[in-house]
């Protein structure tokens, strides 16, 4: 250690050890049950891995479609479960590659897709019912589930034969992440009628990604992950109910991402008292009878604010225990971060060792064969309630200020206060980074590293003139108005978004007529 007495993530003091007296009897009865029970603290299926592995994702997107594509295919030839698609910041900002705004950014951080026929290469030889995908959307995310869902069609897929997840989880956008577009208002109108289409088209898609992963990446502690995370998703159970869906109608299908951080306990900890507040949240609060309704299913993804650039192969160790956490913790799906990703796009060498990291702890470490096995150890056992009591202290002061909408500058405010005080930490060594402020070697940066092609911008916009001309023009502006219609009145818009890329349209011109009815989100300043 560094010398400083070790605490939580949020301050809290750690005590040597934790004995039966550090939790009332009572409390570990009524908080601990059994595997797949209420509160579901200990996992939300009785056997959990015993009869089905997490589906072991890995995040990828770079450049074309087509390019993509490529890495997919390696991936599942690897063994991967299911796919998990990085898109491009045009994309996410409902941008074409040939807008003005995109110059420079088409394709460098996730694949540029614009059109039908990007989705069609996206996915060309993967049978879409066969194939869990994950779709890490959210501003434009109603249009890329349109989109898939066209590209099903015309692999002869019916909508109902799909299954996967889109994140569309737009509060933590203005919360921690700033890739918005709409003002709060209609964005949580798109990600309702997605729950209202999905529900009537789509059974077996989850309509959202409830995500406190960027949260925790712009620094926020364990305790804030969980209750900012569930106050969004309470925003949305509301925002759901507020629109005439009935609760276990739509919460079946709601989903979780977490962060798999550094602290082993903690984060164990963490996903066990997340599951446990949502379960009591839906029962008591929303009245949920569904008990699909009640269990808080989540994917975990390691901590990439965590991977260092300096000796990049310590990365391995940290993703293996970040890793470790999540499956103790009762993940359904799980992404681990590639080595080299503090420098660059993961090279295929250190994808498949990621992947493999998930394969040796699911098939050599033991951890799937007993279900939540660190559970009544008394030191996870006060974790977890430590956190669950801390993180409803902040449900209950959000709820004062009116709800997660209101909330946000609250909510922005604790997270850069805890990102300061990590930095200082670190700064002070309270906190040992290994390679970075401790153990520190010359070594200079691989120079192996992933390069995406500099001209694919200019392909891709290329491509899309050529897409544009050889579309029924009318047939595509004919969509769009009908479109533009329906959001200015309150027809469900999915439906007409699949009908306008079907037609042709381009994601860009989705967004163009949005914008024209729903304006620009401004974010306040406050200082």
């Amino acid at each position: 250690m560094s010398g400083h007495d070790p605490e939580t993530s949020w301050g809290a003091p750690l005590r040597p050890a934790y004995g039966p007296d550090d939790l009332p009897a009572d409390r570990l009865r009524q908080d601990l049950g059994a595997p797949g029970e209420f509160p579901y603290t200990r996992g939300i299926h009785a056997e959990m891995y015993r009869k089905r592995l997490w589906t072991m994702r890995q995040y990828a997107g770079f450049g074309s479609a087509a390019e993509t594509n490529k890495r997919y295919r390696f991936l599942l030839e690897q063994g991967q479960t299911g796919l998990s698609v990085a898109f491009d910041l045009p994309t996410q900002m409902g941008h074409d590659p040939d807008a003005p705004m995109a110059r420079g950014e088409v394709g460098r951080v996730g694949v540029s897709i614009a059109t039908i026929e990007d989705m069609q290469d996206l996915f060309e030889g993967i049978p879409l019912d066969r194939v869990s995908t994950s779709m890490t959307i959210n501003a434009t995310a109603s249009i890329l589930l349109a989109l898939y869902v066209a590209t099903a069609r015309r692999q002869g897929v019916a909508p109902a034969a799909l299954g996967g997840t889109i994140q569309n989880d737009i509060l933590k956008e203005y919360v921690a992440r700033g890739t918005y577009i709409f003002p709060p208002g209609p964005s949580m109108r798109l990600i309702t009628d997605t729950f209202a289409y999905c529900k009537a088209h789509v059974p077996r898609w989850n309509t959202i990604s409830i995500s406190g992963y960027h949260m925790r990446e712009a620094g926020c502690t364990a305790v804030q992950e969980v209750a900012f995370t569930l106050a969004n998703g309470m925003a949305y159970v509301r925002a759901a109910l507020e629109a005439g869906l009935a609760i276990d109608d739509f919460a079946p299908q709601l989903s979780f991402f977490f962060n798999a951080h550094n602290n082993l306990l903690e984060e164990v900890a963490k996903f066990r008292a997340a599951r446990r507040l949502w379960a009591r949240t839906m029962r008591d609060t929303f009245h949920a009878r569904d008990p699909r309704s009640l269990t808080l299913r989540f994917h975990a993804q390691t901590a990439g604010s965590m991977l260092t650039a300096q000796q990049p192969e310590t990365n391995i160790v940290r993703v293996a225990v970040q890793a470790l956490a999540a499956v103790l913790g009762g993940c359904q799906s799980l992404h681990t971060n590639s080595m080299d990703e503090a420098l660059a796009l993961p090279t295929e060498r250190a994808v498949r060792i990621a992947l493999r990291t998930q394969q040796v702890l699911a098939h050599e470490s033991g951890v799937a064969d007993v279900v939540d096995p660190l559970g009544g150890a008394f030191a996870l056992e006060r974790l977890t309630a430590d956190i669950e009591d801390a993180a409803a202290a902040y449900l209950r002061r959000i709820e004062e200020l009116g709800g997660a909408v209101p909330a946000i500058p609250f909510m922005q405010r604790e997270i850069q206060d805890a990102a300061y005080r990590y930095q200082r930490e670190v700064e002070d060594k309270r906190r040992i980074v290994v390679g970075v402020n401790e153990f520190v070697t010359d070594e200079v940066p691989p120079a192996n590293l992933f390069q995406v092609d500099p001209a694919v911008g200019d392909a891709l916009a290329g491509r899309l003139a050529r897409h544009r001309a050889a579309r029924r023009r009318e047939a595509a502006e004919t969509a769009l108005d009908a479109l533009e219609r329906g959001a200015r009145g309150r027809e469900n818009l999915v439906p007409l978004m699949v009908e306008a890329v079907e037609a042709g349209a381009t994601l860009g011109e989705l967004c163009g007529r949005l914008r024209g009815v729903f304006g620009v989100h401004q974010p306040s300043v406050t200082f």
